[in-house]
């Protein structure tokens, strides 16, 4: 059985503490044997430390950036195909948005690993990093209109838009959304994040029609990342 991957949001200053749920799972991760991997050592530990995290866990820390990820990455999904979970946490903020987290996080998915997070409150941003997609450049675009023709030419606009789009629906329109995916951007992979944060999470990556194939008829919070055109 394969280990998940799974993201660690911090604090993006030097003052505020970890949440407790985020600590505990931490903690509990450190008992199980999990892999941690981090962006740089010396704010890593130093902020390892001011978490009140184990001290005798800094030695196994893996690092991973810019610098490092080309030999980092093998020896992380070893971890993840041996059954173990790896954290990935950055110097500060959100891993794998807009930084070399973002490599792991690909690689994960097409090598049939869950990606997930402990508790981050922005959906959008979550659901980008998660995605796994290149977006040094991304549009928002939101809630698109519900009625015709306007909601025909939002579609028409995500097609012809080249970098990746983040779409956001009412649970009861799962279906129809991805449907309609399905006749307008054809077998562009896109990502679909479910239930973000629940224990009833699912971040899959895959065509509008397959997704649609597997998750018709459910109602269920969720956002979109349309991939961008390679």
């Amino acid at each position: 059985m394969k280990g998940k991957l799974i993201l660690v949001p911090t604090p993006i200053d030097e003052e505020n503490l970890l949440d407790s749920h985020t600590k505990q799972l931490l903690l509990d991760a450190c008992d199980k044997g999990s892999c941690f991997a981090i962006e740089d050592l010396k704010p890593g530990r130093r902020r390892w430390l001011r978490y009140g995290l184990p001290r005798e866990q800094i030695e196994k820390f893996i690092l991973y950036n810019e610098h490092t990820r080309s030999e980092s990455i093998d020896e992380l999904l070893k971890c993840l195909h041996s059954g173990k979970d790896v954290y990935l946490m950055s110097d500060a903020g959100l891993p794998a948005f807009c930084d070399p987290g973002r490599l792991l996080v690909d690689r994960a998915h097409k090598e049939g690993i869950h990606v997930s997070a402990t508790p981050f409150a922005n959906s959008i941003s979550l659901a980008v990093a998660l995605s796994g997609y290149p977006h040094e450049r991304f549009v928002f675009e939101g809630f698109i209109p519900v009625k015709d023709p306007s909601r025909s030419e939002s579609l028409k606009y995500v097609a012809a838009e080249p970098r990746p789009v983040v779409l956001m629906e009412t649970p009861y329109r799962l279906s129809k959304l991805l449907s309609e995916l399905d006749q307008h951007i054809g077998s562009r992979e896109i990502c679909l994040a479910i239930e973000l944060g629940m224990t009833t999470e699912e971040v899959v990556r895959g065509s509008a029609k397959a997704l649609l194939q597997k998750y018709d008829g459910q109602k269920r919070p969720f956002v979109i990342v349309v991939a961008p055109k390679f």
